[in-house]
């Protein structure tokens, strides 16, 4: 896949598009635009396409293309093997197992006439948080802990209706009610639900033996044993819910969690032995080893500053998204813009959505990357990348807006 500029429309739209991005609204700040038609192979606009920006939650991009080329169609949610009355589980990274939205059961369903559980979770070489994560977001909603059976979604659910209600219930005890500037005890499953609040809250949990005994023990009371050694038998890899259920909720709610488990499943089709880095290097080396510019590629959700990709690459891989699959398929695992999740109130269509992709977002950042429909009914890829800006994100996306209206309404 190569880029070229031609063609006297695509001329004139690079011109008054350009002349846009040198205006004194993005004078202070660094963007990057690369629009391109997958079926002429024409580049309709690139400016800065070539440099490397922080992406934030466009990575999960790279985490959808690699979910879509190595896993089938459904989620492994362990692996298992079975001696006499035991059963005896590995964790493949499954973040769907008792998931406040997903509500799966296939791990509990599946012990159900077993006598005895031992279940190993070390088998995970990558630490809890990814690198570059910000550190004191340890209690944020945004921020579970990476594990390798994950259970309720690695969070504890909060709300107060009238009484208090938590899930798990297990963790009821650990919960106070106090005004508080944060939700959790540092390293310490001691949580904070604010007083006077009754709406849901969302808090990591620490995630470790002890934690996950006393999880099992509450649903599968003195059943499960957690043990970081099993037997060397034969494991065979048992499913759980539809790949595409799961890769659409990470792409419409930009939900963290989902992103990173789903690099640490991948790997599990490997090895027992589960590592997201591993993942990601096998990725960049066979199916991505064309791209352009090379990413500096550390986590599966973009939380992550270190994160660097080039407007460039991104539409490569966005490219290969979109030979691969069915634009039906496609277009519903991306948010729609002015439709459905984080572009639900931004880029609407007039009256249809035109806008199709992921947006990423971090502090001083937005980016938004993905498919663009014509009136004409072309498809166009791009990647509209801004960091460092000290201006509200409502008006870079205002401003973004503005373009790619003008790119939907002129090719």
């Amino acid at each position: 896949m190569f880029f070229l500029l031609s063609g006297c429309k695509s001329l004139q739209i690079n011109k008054k598009i350009t002349k846009e991005l040198n205006s004194n609204f993005y004078k202070n700040q660094f963007t990057g635009l690369l629009v391109y038609n997958p079926v002429n192979n024409d580049t309709i606009i690139a400016y800065n396409a070539e440099r490397y920006f922080t992406p934030a939650s466009n990575t999960k991009i790279i985490t959808l293309y690699t979910a879509l080329q190595i896993l089938s169609d459904s989620i492994p949610a362990f692996k298992y093997s079975v001696k006499g009355d035991t059963i005896f589980l590995v964790g493949t990274g499954d973040p769907t197992f008792l998931h406040p939205y997903f509500e799966d059961s296939t791990a509990l369903k599946k012990i159900e006439k077993y006598k005895k559980v031992q279940l190993q979770i070390n088998n995970l070489s990558d630490y809890r948080y990814g690198p570059g994560w910000s550190w004191d977001d340890f209690d944020k909603h945004f921020n579970p802990e990476r594990s390798s059976f994950p259970m309720y979604g690695n969070v504890v659910t909060i709300s107060k209706p009238d009484s208090l209600r938590c899930i798990p219930k297990a963790l009821t005890d650990e919960i106070q009610i106090a005004k508080s500037k944060i939700n959790r005890v540092y390293n310490k499953n001691s949580f904070i639900y604010p007083e006077g609040r009754s709406k849901e809250v969302k808090i990591p949990m620490v995630i470790d033996s002890l934690l996950l005994t006393r999880l099992w023990d509450s649903i599968a009371p003195n059943k499960v044993i957690i043990n970081n050694s099993l037997p060397k038998l034969e494991h065979t890899a048992y499913s759980s819910i539809p790949l595409d259920s799961l890769l659409k909720r990470m792409m419409h709610k930009s939900d963290n969690f989902l992103a990173e488990q789903l690099l640490i499943v991948a790997s599990s089709t490997f090895s027992t032995n589960l590592s997201s880095y591993r993942m990601r290097q096998y990725i960049l080396e066979n199916q991505l080893n064309d791209l352009k510019q090379v990413p500096r590629w550390v986590d599966g959700s973009g939380l992550s500053r270190y994160n660097l990709f080039t407007p460039t690459s991104i539409v490569q891989i966005l490219n290969k998204l979109y030979n691969e699959l069915s634009q039906k398929r496609l277009f519903t695992i991306f948010p729609a813009g002015g439709v459905s999740g984080t572009l639900k109130n931004y880029f609407k269509g007039d009256p249809e959505p035109y806008i199709y992709a992921k947006s990423g977002t971090l502090g001083n950042n937005y980016s938004l990357s993905g498919y663009l429909l014509t009136k004409k009914g072309e498809v166009l890829i791009f990647s509209f990348m801004n960091n460092h800006f000290r201006t509200a994100n409502t008006e870079i996306k205002r401003e973004m807006g503005s373009i790619l209206e003008y790119l939907r309404d002129s090719y």
